[in-house]
């Protein structure tokens, strides 16, 4: 048993200095990530690119640290590196979809077809981009939800942003009976999205009878508006059409607002 200690104690020694490592090193990854984490937000580094720039700094210090143990427990790091490089087209084929992530996730930090906090519409999800990490991108749904879609399907497809611009078109379409005077109905409908302090003037609004119902006439109104004031002109101007038609004596079919008032994504 003696003669075994000469072998023993290398083997245990260095077992312990790898623990020791070990905690040391998660101690100062921990440290860096917070000074990383101040010093992106003391540059006032795009929103975008702080969780991406984190997350991979804290992936590639852990790398380091695993390489590093590795070393002290006295496996040839060349030799581990040939191993790894040898199995390569196999984790390659195990990680695949993760290496896609990856790549999709620096496509969309390149390429920038949204930033964080715009409201996008991708892969049948709506919501705010809330981050673009290295392998998902964090979108919060309207009722609070958090959706992560991987960034390599993320990158492929169809995006909606509607962010992007600066003004957007609010669009209706109103019913108003076949009785009802329709230059009275235009001037009444031309006169609420006037009076609305949030329409723009220019582009000019658009109020027009565009369509012979099957029970009613169908008004076209188009608004345009600041992005962030969509919804606002929005329910705005339905509430005070419906106020201004009553006050007109204006009949509306109820039975066709269902279908002529259309419904936008919310924002």
């Amino acid at each position: 048993m003696i003669e075994l200690f000469p072998m023993i104690i290398p083997i245990i020694r260095s077992i312990v200095f790898a623990v020791v490592v070990f905690v040391v090193g998660m101690l100062i990854i921990g440290w860096i990530n917070k000074v990383v984490s101040k010093f992106v937000e003391k540059k006032g580094l795009d929103a975008t690119l702080k969780p991406f720039v984190k997350t991979l700094i804290r992936v590639l210090l852990k790398i380091i640290l695993a390489i590093s143990i590795i070393s002290i427990l006295g496996i040839d790091t060349a030799s581990f590196v040939a191993i790894f490089a040898a199995a390569g087209f196999a984790i390659g084929l195990a990680f695949q979809g993760s290496l896609s992530n990856f790549a999709g996730g620096v496509l969309l930090i390149a390429i920038r077809p949204f930033k964080v906090g715009d409201f996008i519409e991708v892969s049948g999800y709506i919501g705010n981009v809330e981050a673009i990490q290295i392998l998902y991108t964090n979108i919060v749904t309207l009722d609070n939800k958090v959706i992560r879609i991987p960034n390599g399907s993320l990158s492929d497809a169809c995006i909606t942003n509607y962010s992007e611009k600066d003004t957007r078109r609010v669009d209706f379409q109103f019913s108003a009976s076949y009785e009802a005077d329709f230059e009275k109905v235009i001037r009444s409908l031309s006169d609420v999205v006037d009076k609305h302090p949030l329409a723009l003037k220019a582009p000019t609004p658009f109020v027009r009878l565009s369509e012979h119902g099957e029970s009613a006439m169908i008004y076209t109104v188009r608004v345009w508006v600041k992005a962030k004031d969509y919804w606002t002109v929005y329910f705005d101007i339905i509430e005070t059409v419906k106020k201004r038609f009553d006050e007109e004596n204006l009949s509306i079919p109820y039975h066709q607002m269902d279908i002529h008032i259309h419904n936008k994504v919310v924002t």
